[in-house]
């Protein structure tokens, strides 16, 4: 049962409800960009392939950019990237949308697309660190960052909700554009928000010039393991599609996504609520082994009611695991660092989606959802086993927070 009590206590401390609420519209784009680029590009193009490569290089443009820009966070703080990200992110995707339209080929198509990506306004990276900035008490810092997987997961139910709009209108280029129209305002709304300016950066990045944030100790086993279990993401999500179709109804998938995002984004609430006597290594591998038995409690369904309701349930711990994460590397990142340790992690994020949504798809050509499930549950059992063996609770005296 969730506790309103420690969110009502969090949103007493200074600056953080206006921070976490300025945040909002900036993450909108996180949730229909890939989307709406899928639509727009297939239907301007007639083509699957072309669509599902431009998503690609949007998707790896965000992961291979973030490390950077996480250090240059660090490094001059965020107001100015926040800015720079709100002219340059509207800028990649018009030029994205006339590449489409005027049948530039598939080389500008996809240039534009990567850049897109990489010039994502860094909103999800700036508040998980300015979260361990300002929040000295460790259980309102367990709340904020379930409140904030929550928001992630209400952005990835609202995003593609605002891409289906834009679709019924057959206007799949204004679905791009709104996406655009979101990364400029967004940015601009969080960059003015008090936290954000009162940022007083470091002067320096991490600590080893030739590791930079991976030299920091017991953050590549967590990285490791985010890969393990991202994976499964992937999977579930090509999985869901595929049990839809087969059952005569693709339009389902969605609905099957959203519900699983509203079990996870409940799962996180609860959890940021309460405190709880175990660790958070602890905290992270009891969710991971969650995961696993929701998805192999997936597996067998055939009903696609049945295991719309299942999904749930099954969706319950992945937020949460989320919001550990989260915590274990607050503790583990050294303050000069805090920005690139997060991006680390959201590359580890994208690699491990990315890449179970292309071994998700090329299972399906030879086996049944039902497999490819398994195979999730399988992969997020490998990542448990390794947190169990490598993963622990970190307290870092470079990560205490000092304000902003």
């Amino acid at each position: 049962m969730i506790s309103l009590e420690r969110y009502r206590s969090l949103f007493r401390e200074p600056d953080i409800g206006a921070a976490i609420a300025a945040s909002f519209v900036g993450r909108l784009p996180i949730g229909m960009a890939v989307l709406s680029i899928l639509l727009f590009v297939q239907q301007s193009q007639q083509s699957f392939a072309r669509a599902g490569i431009a998503s690609a290089l949007y998707v790896i443009g965000v992961g291979v950019a973030a490390p950077f820009i996480g250090r240059m966070i660090d490094r001059m703080g965020p107001v100015k990237l926040l800015r720079f990200g709100a002219i340059a992110y509207p800028l990649a995707l018009s030029a994205l949308i006339m590449t489409v339209q005027r049948d530039a080929g598939d080389v500008w198509i996809g240039v534009a697309a990567f850049a897109a990506g990489a010039l994502l306004p860094p909103i999800p990276t700036c508040i998980r660190a300015l979260l361990r900035r300002l929040l000295r008490d460790p259980h309102h810092l367990q709340t904020a960052y379930s409140l904030d997987s929550v928001l992630m997961e209400t952005v990835f139910i609202l995003g593609p909700g605002l891409v289906s709009v834009f679709t019924a209108l057959a206007w799949p280029a204004g679905a791009v554009g709104c996406t655009a129209a979101l990364g400029f305002l967004g940015a601009l709304v969080f960059a003015r928000s008090r936290a954000v300016r009162a940022w007083i950066p470091e002067g320096r990045g991490a600590t080893s010039k030739r590791y930079g944030a991976l030299a920091t100790r017991g953050l590549r086993p967590v990285l490791t393991v985010t890969f393990f279990f991202s994976v499964s993401f992937g999977l579930f999500e090509v999985a869901v599609t595929a049990i839809a179709a087969r059952a005569g109804s693709p339009a389902a998938a969605g609905l099957i996504l959203a519900l699983a995002s509203i079990g996870s984004a409940l799962g996180a609430l609860v959890y940021g609520s309460r405190s709880w006597s175990v660790s958070v290594a602890a905290q992270y591998k009891i969710g991971l082994a969650a995961m696993v038995v929701g998805l192999l409690a997936l597996a067998p369904i055939e009903s696609l009611l049945m295991f719309a309701l299942m999904s749930v349930f099954a969706g319950i711990p992945m937020a949460t695991v989320l919001a550990a994460q989260s915590l274990l590397i607050a503790g583990i990142a050294p303050r000069e660092a805090l920005a690139e340790c997060f991006t680390w992690a959201s590359t580890s994020l994208l690699a491990g989606v990315s890449t179970g949504i292309a071994l998700g798809g090329l299972m399906l050509e030879y086996y049944s959802p039902f497999v490819t499930l398994l195979c999730g549950a399988a992969t997020t059992a490998a990542g448990l086993l390794m947190a169990a063996v490598t993963v622990r609770t970190i307290s870092n005296p470079g990560a205490t927070a000092k304000g902003p």
